[in-house]
């Protein structure tokens, strides 16, 4: 990556022109583009149309006050390093000042070393800014693969993905209906060592119990009625790639158990055939079922689910990726507005807050199905309320009643014993300790309490803890 390396603009707000004089004899040998401007309002406007690297700025114009302008860089965000100069040094104007952001003070009547210190060490710093932002938008994705999400939970995601995808792990993804597990199964695939070979998807659900175990391991001609010709399963037209059982929860006990066998020998037969086959692929399994609640009832093999939860992914529900409902919502009417040729812009205002109220049940495969519907059956520029089911608005009508309707007094019992705490408490002690316990790594913590990862980055959010409080 190469940062900007033009030479630096250096903007001098100063109204005298003695001390003009020496600021340009100060900096005489320094690579930078001096820029002056004598009042407060010639330099605001300058700033309307250009962001200089540093700005010099005297306290003392003649048309305002220097403060003002340093307020309109903060305001404005502008990246400029400003450096006050003054001849007021008192508390309450250095106060002020480091309120609205300033770099540095140099007093008059100024030093050539202090000067040329200073500005060095502001471009420098200026330097250094650029660098971190680049590298947290770089951490920071938007994308990985086609998984789209730039939440503090989907980043957690792609890191583990990361760190997983290049090893031969089994990989079980869990999360609710909708929430992309294909997705995430093909970014592991596309990043493995394996990326060349086939990614074979088979859903578990979607087959009968009667030719699964055909669908998955094959059959040979005879094998039962029907099969007139020897057929390759799923497993042998994965080999060397990745097999992906979609919904494993809903396959059959007694397949179960060959597939164990699988798993851990890498053989299987075909279904009416005795000849041994053996096949090296990584196994990638996902479901929305509780496995564990299913072993307790006997409707899942634990040694299995053991098997192929060597690594565990949850995809969070887009509820819990707040960040992200926008930018879904817009990605995805960029895409079904150039499909269907339709001219649809944007959302109004409106349609986006519902979007954001809304708990989006079906995820994001809801929010798809919704989009493209809206954009076929309307038309104009903006995609307005009316466009929208009537069901958003009352969900959304409900949750708002519910988040702004205070507790009547009839609710209200007599306050508790201090011995008693609050259940935020407790959750709160729980998740910092286990937080604590494995040294910040929040997706452990996430695993011992049996909870999401995105629920504990939505907690300490509450909270005000930054995430990066727990490293070491």
């Amino acid at each position: 990556m190469n940062f900007d390396s033009s030479q630096p603009t250096v903007l001098l707000i100063e109204d005298d022109l003695i001390f003009t004089e020496i600021y340009l004899a100060y900096l005489e040998n320094e690579q930078v583009k001096l820029t002056r401007m004598e009042t407060g309002t010639k330099a605001l406007e300058y700033l309307q149309k250009n962001t200089p690297t540093v700005i010099l700025l005297d306290l003392g114009l003649p048309d305002m006050n220097g403060m003002e302008i340093l307020e309109h860089v903060q305001q404005r965000q502008l990246s400029s390093n400003v450096i006050i100069v003054t001849a007021d040094n008192s508390i309450e104007i250095v106060v002020k000042a480091m309120r609205y952001g300033a770099f540095d003070f140099l007093e008059k009547p100024l030093q050539k070393n202090r000067l040329i210190v200073t500005l060095r060490n502001a471009l420098q710093h200026n330097v250094l800014s650029q660098k971190v932002d680049f590298y947290k938008n770089k951490l920071k994705q938007q994308r990985y693969n086609n998984i789209i999400g730039i939440s503090q939970p989907m980043q957690a995601v792609y890191h583990i993905i990361g760190n997983i995808a290049k090893s031969n792990a089994s990989v079980l993804i869990t999360g609710e209906t909708g929430t992309g597990k294909e997705l995430c199964a093909q970014a592991i695939h596309k990043e493995s060592q394996r990326k060349d070979k086939p990614f074979i998807a088979i859903n578990c659900a979607a087959i009968t119990k009667d030719l699964m175990e055909s669908g998955i391991f094959g059959h040979v001609k005879g094998a039962f009625t029907g099969a007139m010709t020897d057929r390759q399963g799923a497993a042998s037209m994965a080999k060397d790639g990745t097999l992906f059982l979609d919904e494993i929860g809903d396959m059959d006990l007694m397949l179960q158990s060959k597939l164990l066998r699988f798993v851990q020998e890498g053989t299987f037969y075909k279904v009416g055939s005795d000849k041994l086959e053996k096949m090296n692929i990584r196994f990638v399994c996902a479901t929305n079922r509780d496995l564990r609640s299913d072993i307790k009832f006997g409707r899942f093999r634990e040694d299995l689910y053991y098997r192929l939860n060597v690594v565990p992914i949850f995809l969070p529900p887009l509820r819990e990726r707040e960040d992200d409902i926008l930018l879904l919502a817009r990605i995805f009417l960029k895409e079904y507005v150039l499909a269907s040729q339709k001219s649809f812009k944007a959302f109004s205002p409106e349609v986006e807050q519902i979007f954001l109220r809304y708990e989006w049940p079906g995820n994001i495969r809801e929010m798809q199905n919704l989009i493209e519907r809206v954009v076929l059956l309307n038309n104009g520029q903006m995609v307005t309320t009316d466009m929208l089911p009537t069901y958003l608005f009352e969900v959304s009508s409900s949750l708002i009643e519910q988040r702004e309707t205070p507790l009547s007094t009839s609710h209200v019992i007599n306050t508790p014993p201090k011995v008693i705490r609050s259940l935020e408490e407790v959750e709160k002690k729980a998740i910092l300790e286990a937080i604590k316990f494995y040294q910040g790594n929040i997706i452990q913590a996430a695993t011992l309490l049996e909870i999401s990862p995105a629920t504990i980055y939505r907690r300490l959010k509450k909270w005000g803890i930054p995430p990066t409080s727990f490293e070491s």
